[in-house]
């Protein structure tokens, strides 16, 4: 009866802890996914970028006007950099088993995904604000 109980116990340590390093791995995942999901919604705009930017290049010169399109112009370059910068920073961070597959993380690796996290959110704002920015820039433009 003794070893029964044994076994038992160290079945439902067992279980215990493989159910905590399932759940680990798949908040892991999830994040991944998420950050992934970021990623994905704003790089189709990374085309939008480059329209705004052939639009208003033509527009810059020395007039107040002018410099208000170079300051546009200059935001939607950064946040095109930023996306580009971004997206090398995170490939050299993780192997594509990492980011495609679900491959679990060392604990350096889980931190480094919660700052990836946080900077392809900085990056989404830039892109969405210089995009909208430039868009009632042009918008405004076209109206007087």
């Amino acid at each position: 009866m003794k070893k029964f109980q044994a076994i038992l116990i160290c079945s439902v340590l067992f279980l215990s802890f493989s159910c905590k390093e399932e759940k680990k791995t798949s908040e892991e995942s999830s994040q991944m996914k998420k950050v992934m999901a970021i990623h994905d919604e704003v790089m189709p705009k990374m085309s939008t970028i480059g329209k705004l930017v052939g639009q208003i290049k033509p527009k810059v010169d020395s007039t107040e006007m002018g410099q208000n399109y170079e300051v546009a112009m200059k935001d939607l370059q950064e946040a095109n950099t930023a996306m580009m910068d971004w997206m090398r920073d995170f490939g050299d961070r993780f192997d594509h088993e990492e980011i495609l597959e679900g491959k679990e993380l060392s604990k350096e690796k889980q931190q480094w995904l919660d700052e990836e996290e946080e900077k392809v959110n900085v990056v989404k704002e830039k892109i969405n604000g210089s995009i909208a920015r430039a868009e009632a820039l042009l918008a405004k433009d076209t109206v007087q």
